[in-house]
């Protein structure tokens, strides 16, 4: 088979979020309508914690495989990005304070009580993903990025209008993801365009970016089971 053309080869990894990302599922739908109350909120927000708290380890996992140093030079931003880096407190930190803001502790998100077995199965499995695939499959897993502004401003204006109770200082994370995640969407979609040449490569990074929709998917899954219709 004669590779996809630059363009057929974006549209490709633009269907799968217009398919599978996971603005799509039930319990972020029912989020974004103001529809879940202060304890499901707490539970998504300690869950999701354990996917934000990952990113960092999985972007390091990635940063040891990738053979290229200017490469390497690139993609360290995202661990500094999570983790922080001088007066920038990071990601991470930013996700603990919107936790206090819903009115957890940080002990309630750093030891992990509130979660889910689903949540943690999904996490685990896609920094194994990045971990054992050739390293330019775990860069296509990570352009969910390419779908994220769109959600986190949509989020943002969500829980403002819908949650007022929690602090707005604390929506800080929702505020600057955005324009990060379109920095590292452009460079993973560069480094696949370079990197994925062949039809069969392309495919199996369109494979790469289905799998973490699914994994995005079974996060929700296992929140909207417990505690939306556990039936």
């Amino acid at each position: 088979m004669n590779p996809w053309s630059a363009d057929e080869f974006t549209e490709q990894l633009r269907n799968v979020g217009e398919q599978q990302y996971h603005d799509k599922h039930p319990f972020h739908r029912l989020m974004n309508d103001g529809r879940l109350d202060r304890e499901q909120i707490q539970l998504w927000a300690a869950n999701r914690f354990y996917y934000q708290k990952n990113i960092p380890i999985k972007d390091a996992i990635l940063l040891s495989r990738i053979p290229g140093r200017e490469v390497r030079r690139k993609w360290v931003q995202r661990i500094l990005d999570h983790d922080g880096f001088g007066d920038d407190p990071g990601g991470i930190e930013k996700w603990l304070r919107l936790g206090e803001g819903a009115g957890l502790g940080r002990e309630d998100l750093e030891s992990e009580r509130m979660l889910l077995p689903g949540t943690r199965f999904a996490v685990d499995a896609y920094t194994n993903f990045v971990a054992t695939r050739p390293w330019i499959e775990g860069v296509a897993s990570s352009l969910t990025e390419l779908f994220a502004p769109d959600l986190m401003t949509k989020r943002l204006a969500a829980f403002e209008k819908h949650y007022k109770w929690i602090d707005p200082a604390a929506l800080e994370y929702f505020r600057i993801r955005p324009p990060l995640a379109t920095r590292d969407s452009e460079h993973g979609m560069e480094l696949v365009h370079t990197y994925c040449r062949g039809r069969e490569e392309q495919q199996r990074a369109v494979a790469a970016l289905r799998f973490k929709c699914d994994l995005l998917w079974a996060q929700l899954d296992a929140l909207y089971y417990h505690c939306v219709d556990p039936t």
